[in-house]
């Protein structure tokens, strides 16, 4: 059954993204029923989008009929308490849990068992192996990935994910059903980090390192990056803001996920602070102080230390470096047949704010630079981190 403007969908997580996907589907005209395991947490979700809607009307971008229309769709079902046997039919489920695979496959076992085998299941998992999700259903074509990116409702990016068993129509129908949700839909292989949470690893690593090393502060390193790189925020902030948790877990999973490729390896200075509870602004300090309100304290960048630092030796150099390291990371991807040049540059503009895409780069510097400085870093550095991808070496 294809994807139409009608088909009645479900959300099963009423956390921060599954009511923001709740709210995109709702806001497109679906009708779509609010799951959570947790009693009352769909219940709950739902009153928190009434009161994000009463802020969307008083602003001027919706009317009050639409919120009204709005939340009218969203429904509070037999199944709202997490009993996936007491959801009706629907066309689409997207699943946005906690990313455990376990419980992902319990979930998505239960969907197979119980939902009409032309109902399409997706996930909203940013890391996990979807091919391991669907592993031993009996419909495993049906299941593909829809990562979207936080916040829902604002972020137009949706990955879609494929596994080898994707059915080629539901990838299809999915794409052009992000598009009429008002979404830009990239299309990528279920491989560790999918196109963004892939190729953005060097941007968080890369800094890491230089900080390790004692090249400049957090600070210095983040200002050379925004303002001298152009990057909208700086790595060190940007984690601060995701929360140094998330961000760990999310590289750690691609690490562990690729056989441990020393590409992405954790950096230790990463790992204490989560150890020590040092989350972010959530927690009041990360690699910064924040006061209530989030407000950095005591930020102070050193911005002749950076200045010297951007446009000197590759191997201390914050935006060269980083920005060599997404190159060699993008057209790797698009080599191994994992997306198209196109998509990666769309992910990685639109899903971090990247000022261009890894090909765009690519075309402004010229491969035979690029080369140039990884192989530097790499006798600088040696152990496979910085090794050069085979698509670059093809075009010097």
């Amino acid at each position: 059954m294809p994807l139409t403007d009608e088909t009645v969908v479900a959300v099963v997580g009423a956390g921060a993204m599954g009511v923001g996907i709740a709210q995109v589907a709702a806001q497109a005209g679906h009708e779509v029923h609010l799951v959570d395991a947790a009693e009352g947490a769909a219940t709950s979700a739902r009153e928190k989008l009434a009161a994000t809607l009463t802020r969307l009307v008083d602003k001027g971008k919706l009317t009050s009929d639409e919120s009204a229309g709005i939340l009218e769709r969203v429904i509070i079902g037999p199944a709202a308490d997490g009993d996936l046997k007491e959801l009706p039919p629907v066309g689409l489920v997207i699943e946005a849990v906690v990313e455990k695979l376990a419980v992902k496959h319990e979930i998505f076992g239960t969907l197979d068992d119980e939902q009409d085998e032309s109902t399409v299941l997706a996930t909203n998992t940013s890391s996990l192996d979807i091919g391991a999700i669907a592993a031993d259903l009996a419909h495993p074509e049906r299941v593909i990935g829809l990562h979207f990116f936080n916040p829902p409702p604002l972020m137009k990016l949706v990955e879609v994910v494929r596994t080898t068993q994707s059915a080629p129509e539901i990838l299809r129908d999915a794409q052009a059903l992000m598009e009429r949700w008002g979404k830009t839909p990239v299309l990528c292989t279920s491989t560790p980090g999918f196109i963004v949470n892939r190729v953005a690893r060097p941007f968080y690593g890369e800094a890491q390192r230089l900080l390790e090393a004692e090249v400049a502060d957090a600070a210095t390193l983040d200002f050379a990056l925004r303002e001298l790189g152009g990057f909208r925020m700086g790595p060190f902030e940007l984690t601060d803001l995701i929360g140094q948790d998330v961000n760990f877990a999310v590289g750690n999973s691609v690490w562990h996920q690729s056989d441990r490729d020393p590409r992405y390896e954790p950096v230790a200075v990463q790992r204490e602070l989560v150890e020590a509870g040092r989350l972010g602004r959530k927690t009041g300090h990360g690699y910064f102080e924040y006061a209530e309100g989030g407000q950095p304290v005591g930020v102070t960048p050193d911005e002749g230390r950076a200045r010297e630092l951007v446009g000197g030796p590759i191997e201390t150099d914050p935006v060269a470096r980083t920005i060599a390291m997404l190159v060699n990371e993008g057209v790797d991807l698009v080599r191994r047949g994992e997306a198209t040049a196109e998509d990666v540059d769309t992910a990685m503009k639109l899903g971090t704010n990247y000022p261009k895409g890894p090909h765009e780069w690519l075309a402004e510097i010229g491969a035979a630079t690029i080369v140039e400085q990884l192989r530097a870093l790499d006798a600088a550095f040696p152990g496979g981190r910085y090794r050069v991808s085979p698509a670059l070496e093809e075009q010097v």
